[in-house]
């Protein structure tokens, strides 16, 4: 009986020992590939970037807390008949910049593997300027989303991948039609 309770208890520690965490601090970045919603835009994602850093502040057990900020770009192609919805002429691409702060919920399935999901606030920094119409910004100046993905932890390598779901509409031109970001992340990062 002593052996079993010594083994549970070694096996026990083995696991919790799997899942402790500590606050760490580190940088990141890849490849975010972003849409717009709304007959305005074309209905595919195009390629950018972010980059930006992290910090892990662990909750006790398998969760942590993990807030980011980032700088985050995204070039949006506009759909053919975007000069016949909006007043704006020879506009093929445009190019959103934006400061974006995920805050992320932490759950470690394991010790390689962590599930993320959280809001992230973004703030536009700058926006392509053939976008304005009167001297008015086309875009919103932020937006909030809804963030969820996985994280592969390998050492102190973290390898990430995320969808974003825009819940604000961005569209600062006129009511015709609803403008919601969406966007696949996918990336590196490393624990310093």
């Amino acid at each position: 009986m002593k052996q079993k309770l010594l083994i549970l208890a070694a096996v026990l520690f083995v696991g919790s020992s799997a899942f402790s965490q500590k606050f760490t601090l580190g940088i990141k970045g890849g490849a975010n590939m972003g849409k717009m919603s709304g007959k305005a835009f074309k209905d595919e994602f195009t390629l950018g970037y972010q980059i930006g850093g992290f910090a892990t502040i662990p909750l006790g057990g398998r969760v942590a807390i993990q807030p980011e900020v980032m700088f985050n770009q995204t070039n949006l192609d506009t759909a053919s008949q975007f000069s016949q919805v909006y007043a704006f002429r020879n506009v093929n691409n445009v190019k959103l910049n934006e400061l974006i702060i995920p805050i992320l919920l932490n759950v470690n399935l394991n010790k390689y593997l962590t599930l993320q999901a959280g809001p992230q606030f973004g703030i536009v920094m700058d926006q392509d300027k053939n976008m304005l119409e009167n001297g008015k910004d086309a875009f919103k100046s932020g937006d909030f989303s809804l963030a969820g993905g996985l994280q592969l932890n390998l050492l102190k390598f973290r390898v990430y991948g995320r969808y974003v779901g825009g819940l604000t509409n961005m569209d600062n031109v006129g009511d015709k039609e609803s403008w919601k970001a969406s966007a696949i992340q996918l990336g590196v990062g490393i624990a310093l």
